[in-house]
């Protein structure tokens, strides 16, 4: 998948890297939802980066993680030398409860039922105990795979998802959902959990 994604950097870059065409609902969701977390803050999938520049900007404590290092060079450049790592999320090189929040925004759509337990695991090994997660993902009624522009993906049912999180040590607290709207019209999901005790 990193290589997938490494061959058509620039496109993904041009489509996504900056916040000029994030929902403005999505900004105040994550924007309110980091101004609560205590600790550090993991952009778990940063991508270019442009979640973590924006969180850095508003005085977040925040480090991103990307196994495609294209996406990584331009996240340096782009958001004035932020803290982004190589890494993956199947396997992150942190230790135990380091962070406070992790952001996973649509870093997970790419994992299938059968192993998005592995991401999620890490991400709750990684949280401290009360620490914060929010996941953005793409939403159906069902469960189901389909042809991204770069390698297949998965779209998730809000309650399927919800269960994987709970399995993984986290409380759901609050999922939200929306359909059809601009600038981005593509059924969305957000699940906010917290790291059990």
């Amino acid at each position: 998948m990193a290589e997938a994604y490494a061959r058509r950097a620039g496109d993904y870059i041009g489509a996504v890297g900056s916040m000029d065409d994030v929902h403005p609902a999505d900004i105040h969701l994550v924007g309110d939802w980091a101004h609560r977390i205590e600790g550090e803050i993991l952009d778990a999938g940063c991508g270019p980066g442009q979640w973590t520049g924006w969180l850095a900007g508003r005085g977040a404590d925040v480090r991103g993680i990307d196994q495609v290092e294209p996406f990584l060079l331009h996240a340096r450049r782009a958001h004035h030398g932020a803290r982004v790592d190589l890494g993956s999320l199947d396997a992150l090189p942190y230790a135990d409860a380091a962070f406070g929040g992790a952001l996973a925004w649509y870093s997970l759509i790419h994992h299938d039922p059968s192993s998005i337990a592995v991401p999620l695991g890490e991400l709750g090994r990684v949280l401290a105990p009360g620490g914060g997660l929010l996941v953005g993902f793409f939403i159906a009624d069902a469960t189901e795979p389909f042809d991204h522009a770069v390698t297949r993906a998965y779209r998730w049912s809000a309650s399927d998802l919800a269960d994987m999180v709970a399995a993984a040590g986290f409380d759901v607290v609050e999922t939200h959902t929306r359909t059809g709207a601009a600038p981005r019209p593509r059924p969305h999901g957000a699940l906010i959990a917290r790291r059990r005790a």
